[in-house]
């Protein structure tokens, strides 16, 4: 049977590697990528966040604000192979980068703090990772920081996100003294000197080698467990060889059956080199990767620069020479001026030209082969999520997940004349970034801008104002309610009859309405049908469906909100020979249902988020009494490097201003994350 490494030598894919950067944040994403712009030669200086001299961090609000806000795109080169890297946010609000982002990749390096392990947003990207299959190498960075502990990042790796880690490195030196790595698999030791550009390579130092041939076995015994090639020849040879070693963590990272873990610190460069010997050697190509699937019927299409055109729109960017689209080429051939067809949109659009990206820095191309990742400019009507393909091979590609927005704002412009830019803005805004919504309130006539968060707003109203020339105003943010039945009605019958000249409109529904099971704060839709006899023909259940999930989107009795977490089972009806259509059931559906809802006992649901408050000890007190102030349910307490971290879940517009608070209560020494989770009763 050939293994992924076979494949890999062979495939002429196999000298590219398709891999995102992610991590909670501040746990060192970005310098992690400078360091391998600088290893590969692809820059010729170290950029520095807190300088606002890195490469992939280039939109002046990201270098305003210290943190990765866009994800960007990057090529390098490395011993022979093409790495297409993208470095992605790791602030909770900008998980819809992270999302779209990891839907094109191939692999990942997921970089935990050292000091602090495992954090909230670690473990939301790394399940993001988890829904897309994409495999991952951890990389524990910081190594040289007071307090900095492989073993314990690697215990709360193992208990928090449950993969099998197979750590292949053992560090030289603590904290500040740390110098270098052992390399388990080939039993050397890399070690660099003070303002080295790379590694000096030599024997095992006698004062660690104990250790290292410990390490080493208990690294053969967990790969012999998991992998039945290696699990022969340690019971031949009861030890197993580097080449062996090598081929067994590569197919079990590449199944997702174990996690290579490596440590170093990216800010001092040392452990980079062997990240990226680790990158080529363990992380999937193109080819490895399983074929892309038609949405509709299953059909596969293989990563071959043969086959047929396919591609996938990831990203879409307004610049000032135009518009940028972000595609991932999954098989066949893109020229400079071909024309393709958008699935998406059913249009045909024409390639005007095909851009190798460096961040915000572009090099024209001929062509792009599949396994590549690229912009392409003169896409007029593509958006993120669309499938481009050959014309006369049609295919549908699954889009990104797109998450649903939980925090509004009302938006303005301060003069009556930017109406229309603001309008115009807006737009261009809501396509760049699919996660932004924008809507106008019919009830006020306010433009409400929807996000994942705060943060998130915020970033798109100062972009309106920087790239766009507006002034505007924003109103204070709004969060997204839900309603939902607690107690629903039985046999509500609604006939609807209409007759005005002509074809008239009958239909008659007796609907049972149910809360779903799982208790307040449950989200969703269930129908069915218990109808006997064909007293209702099939066609018209259809509408009746269709037309409840009308009446749940217009809003509940409450307040207007959607309404979520309903059952609605279809029990009996009558139909007229004459005068019944899907029309009439949908619209007796929609109607009825809206009534049954006003005779339910209905609850009101709010956004809440699962919050992460790490302050000194002797700051607890203060920060317990404010979360109590903002309804705020505590679900745990512990310690973390010498640090109180209180977990709460907080409704989300509570959640307005904390960072303040915070900072003011705890002297500038407290830091939170939001994780948002769901709906609860209000």
């Amino acid at each position: 049977m050939r293994t992924a490494l076979d494949r890999h030598l062979t495939h002429p894919l196999a000298t590219v590697r398709n891999l995102g950067i992610l991590a909670h944040v501040d746990a060192g994403k970005t310098t992690v990528t400078e360091r391998i712009l600088y290893a590969t030669g692809t820059t010729h200086r170290r950029g520095e966040v807190h300088d606002g001299t890195t490469v992939t961090d280039f939109d002046p609000q990201e270098r305003d604000r210290g943190i990765t806000i866009f994800a960007a795109a990057v090529s390098c080169a490395w011993n022979g192979h093409r790495i297409n890297l993208i470095d992605t946010p790791g602030h909770v609000d900008f998980a819809d980068e992270v999302e779209r982002s990891l839907r094109v990749l191939d692999g990942a390096v997921a970089v935990f703090d050292a000091v602090a392990g495992v954090e909230p947003q670690s473990e939301s990207v790394w399940r993001q990772a988890d829904r897309h299959g994409v495999p991952r190498l951890a990389f524990v960075n910081k190594m040289d920081r007071a307090g900095a502990d492989l073993d314990a990042a690697v215990a709360s790796i193992r208990a928090r996100l449950h993969p099998a880690p197979l750590v292949v490195q053992l560090p030289l030196g603590t904290e500040n003294a740390f110098t270098g790595v052992v390399d388990l698999v080939r039993m050397r030791a890399l070690t660099w000197s003070e303002g080295a550009e790379s590694a000096d390579e030599g024997p095992v130092p006698d004062a660690v080698l104990d250790e290292a041939r410990r390490r080493r076995r208990l690294l053969e015994e967990a790969v012999a467990e998991r992998h039945p090639p290696a699990l022969e020849e340690f019971c031949e040879r009861e030890r197993l060889s580097a080449a062996t070693l090598t081929r067994a963590l590569r197919d079990l990272t590449v199944a997702g059956d174990g996690v290579v873990v490596l440590c170093g610190s990216a800010y001092r460069n040392r452990g980079v080199e062997p990240l990226l010997d680790a990158v080529v050697a363990y992380l999937p190509s193109p080819a490895d990767r399983p074929p892309v699937r038609d949405a509709r019927d299953g059909r596969e299409r293989p990563a071959d620069p043969a086959a047929p055109f396919t591609a996938l729109a990831f990203k879409v960017s307004a610049t000032a020479t135009g518009r940028l689209t972000y595609v991932r080429v999954y098989a066949g051939t893109l020229e400079k001026g071909d024309t393709v067809w958008d699935a998406t949109a059913r249009r045909t659009e024409r390639v005007g030209r095909i851009l190798r990206v460096q961040a915000d820095r572009h090099a024209p191309v001929q062509r792009a082969h599949a396994g590549d990742i690229v912009a392409v400019v003169g896409l007029k009507a593509a958006r993120a999520g669309a499938t481009l393909c050959a014309p006369d091979a049609p295919i549908v590609l699954e889009p990104p997940d797109v998450a649903e927005p939980v925090v509004s704002v009302a938006v303005e412009a301060h003069r009556g004349t930017d109406t229309e830019r603001l309008a115009a803005a807006l737009a261009r805004l809501a396509e760049e970034d699919p996660s932004l919504v924008v809507r106008t309130d019919p009830e006020t006539g306010q433009t409400v801008l929807s996000g994942r968060g705060e943060l998130h707003l915020e970033v798109a109203a100062e972009k309106l104002r920087r790239a766009h020339g507006l002034e505007i105003t924003t109103g204070r943010p709004r969060v997204s309610h839900r309603e939902t039945v607690a107690r629903g009605v039985s046999g509500f019958v609604f006939r609807h009859v209409k007759q005005d000249g002509g074809a008239g409109q009958f239909a008659h529904v007796v609907l049972d309405v149910e809360p779903l099971p799982g208790g307040p704060g449950t989200t969703g839709f269930a129908f069915a049908s218990t109808v006997v006899g064909g007293r209702v023909p099939q066609e018209y259940v259809r509408a009746v469906e269709a037309g409840c999930r009308d009446a749940l989107a217009a809003g509940g009795p409450l307040g207007g909100h959607p309404v979520t977490g309903v059952k609605v089972t279809l029990t009996d009806g009558s139909t007229h020979v004459k005068d019944s259509s899907e029309t009439a059931f949908r619209t007796a559906a929609r109607l009825g249902l809206r009534e049954a809802l006003r005779g339910c006992a209905m609850l009101l649901l709010e956004p809440v988020a699962e919050v992460t408050v790490t302050v000194p000890e002797d700051a607890v007190g203060a920060v317990l009494g404010d979360l109590a102030a903002r309804r705020a349910r505590v679900t745990g307490s512990g310690t973390r490097g010498g640090a109180a971290v209180v977990t709460a879940t907080v409704p989300l517009a509570e959640l307005f201003g904390y960072a303040t608070r915070l900072r003011s209560r705890t002297q500038g020494r407290g830091t939170f994350t939001a994780r948002p989770t769901g709906y609860a009763p209000a």
